[in-house]
């Protein structure tokens, strides 16, 4: 099996037309092929954001992580980025929105594209997944320990976000839930509370929570990696996108 991947920085259009800098992977297959598109945690833009891309691509998929920090600090070194973004609140929803809807448009016009496109995301990048599969056309969404998506965000914490549960009855696709016993944000009981709105609206989802892990389980460079957690939670990504980004699909943006 011819198994070549092309990893590059590109540009795409994000909201309102706003060039942006992203991450894209894909196989060097004609396809057709499914599209992921990754949304990095708050940490940003860095080497780990970009080694999930290549293990999408490696794994059969066009793949492609926007810089949501490119306004506010382009060219500059992740945690700075970081550090900037979060000085100002945090990436507004209305742009998330229109960033993935952007990343979704330069992945369906990809020539081995299959029109089908997901998104996962991490930590922020989780809510963002979660706000982008109730806003826009996508075929699957995948949210990894997403915070504040029930819960309003602590005094004095950096990110000015509310709480979008209530947008469950938006919800376009199906979703993969992953979280951890040991998290505070998302807790246990804000994960309870967010699938009861699931289930209430008669939205199509699952959701798993790993004992003995907290926030950022997936994470290889810090503390808070849990190797059982991550294997099993990539296994479980890959069965659900393999269920949901197969065959011909929507050629919406």
């Amino acid at each position: 099996m011819y198994d070549a991947v092309l990893a590059e920085t590109v540009t795409i259009n994000g909201a309102d037309g706003h060039a942006i800098e992203a991450y894209a992977a894909r196989p060097l297959q004609p396809g057709p092929l499914g599209g992921v598109v990754v949304l990095h945690h708050m940490p940003g833009y860095d080497r780990g954001s970009k080694e999930i891309v290549r293990r999408f691509a490696a794994e059969g998929y066009n793949a492609v992580c926007p810089n949501l920090y490119t306004r506010e600090a382009p060219g500059v070194d992740p945690d700075d980025a970081a550090a900037t973004a979060r000085s100002l609140g945090g990436v507004p929803d209305e742009r998330l929105v229109g960033d993935v809807a952007g990343a979704a448009a330069y992945l369906r016009g990809l020539p081995n594209s299959n029109g089908n496109v997901g998104v996962i995301g991490y930590c922020s990048g989780g809510r963002q997944a979660f706000l982008a599969g109730c806003s826009l056309d996508l075929q699957a969404a995948v949210d990894c320990y997403g915070a504040f998506v029930i819960e309003p965000t602590p005094e004095g914490f950096p990110l000015r976000t509310g709480p979008i549960g209530h947008l469950s009855e938006h919800l376009s696709c199906p979703l993969l839930g992953l979280f951890g016993a040991e998290d505070q944000h998302p807790s246990p009981a804000a994960t309870q509370e967010l699938e009861g709105l699931l289930r209430k609206y008669g939205k199509e989802y699952e959701f798993h929570t790993f004992e003995e892990a907290g926030h950022a389980f997936f994470a290889v460079e810090r503390p808070s990696y849990r190797p059982a957690a991550a294997v099993e939670g990539w296994k479980l990504v890959l069965d659900f996108f393999g269920r949901n980004l197969a065959g011909a699909g929507s050629t919406a943006a």
